[in-house]
């Protein structure tokens, strides 16, 4: 992988983690998801003139891409009420590399050398391992979270291959990206109303900054990923960013008070070993 492309997930990574530490301020998680949303939305919406409107070929993977984000901000929403950010992230995000490179070999034909291979498959233990001793203890689990955490990962699959093919179906990844955070946040501020009813919008407001701020890193984050799906395999891609563990991991023990356990050591030096051989492979 080309070594910008490489750096540029990672930066993505750490945005990302960055927006879901925000879901455990005071709102209950939907309205943050939902707040984020619309935030993203609304900064995505004056690049608009700017990158132009996608292809029309790209309508058949931003509709299912909608799809399955809205059955991530379900998912996650649903997880983050029961579990830890520590427990129910890495869960989330742990499984899906496997899910996505394995799907796009089967389904697009995307071939992964053997070391990229092996490199995903270290990373995804290391994830696992973040999951099964970042948070709660594991006798104190509830197995709804893991349902919906692991419901999540499937949603992460789903997207993550609407999006990179989208991508590069659309003419211009920038267009994709920028068009699908507008019709997001369109379909969570709607659903959002038909969900709590029109009070939820006077309830979100005095949180508008910590909105535009978290929506700003979650554009960030998979505007990068749109455009690196483009020019990169898809597999490998998603992959990298769920290095995002390994920020997720440092805000929840350092802002969010979470415990520190030893293996969460041991999960990074295999995180690491993962992304290196993904690097040079």
């Amino acid at each position: 992988m080309d070594t910008f492309v490489f750096f540029a997930v990672l930066i993505a990574a750490a945005c990302h983690a960055g927006w879901n530490a925000f879901i455990k301020i005071r709102l209950d998680p939907f309205s943050v998801v939902a707040l984020i949303a619309v935030a993203s939305a609304l900064i995505a919406l004056p690049a608009m003139p700017i990158v132009g409107l996608p292809a029309f070929e790209c309508w058949p993977y931003l509709i299912a891409s909608m799809i399955f984000h809205f059955g991530y901000y379900i998912g996650l929403t649903e997880a983050y009420r029961t579990g830890d950010m520590g427990q129910v992230y890495p869960i989330a995000r742990g499984s899906a590399p496997l899910m996505t490179a394995s799907v796009s070999a089967l389904f697009i034909g995307e071939r992964l050398g053997v070391l990229p291979w092996v490199g995903i498959v270290i990373l995804a233990l290391g994830i696992l391992l973040l999951s099964t001793h970042g948070g709660r203890d594991l006798t104190r689990i509830d197995r709804r979270t893991v349902g919906f955490a692991l419901f999540t990962a499937v949603t992460i699959c789903g997207y993550s291959l609407a999006d990179g093919i989208g991508g590069r179906v659309a003419q211009s990844a920038h267009a994709y990206a920028v068009m699908l955070f507008i019709l997001d946040g369109a379909m969570m501020l709607l659903f959002a109303i038909a969900r709590r009813g029109p009070q939820i919008v006077p309830m979100v407001i005095p949180y508008w900054r910590v909105g535009l701020i978290a929506g700003a890193l979650s554009l960030a984050s998979y505007w990068i990923a749109i455009w690196a799906m483009s020019v990169a395999p898809i597999g490998m891609v998603a992959a990298l960013r769920e290095t995002s563990v390994l920020f997720g991991a440092a805000i929840a023990v350092v802002f969010l008070k979470e415990p520190v356990r030893a293996a969460r050591l041991i999960a990074a030096i295999l995180i690491v070993c993962g992304l290196v051989l993904i690097r040079v492979g």
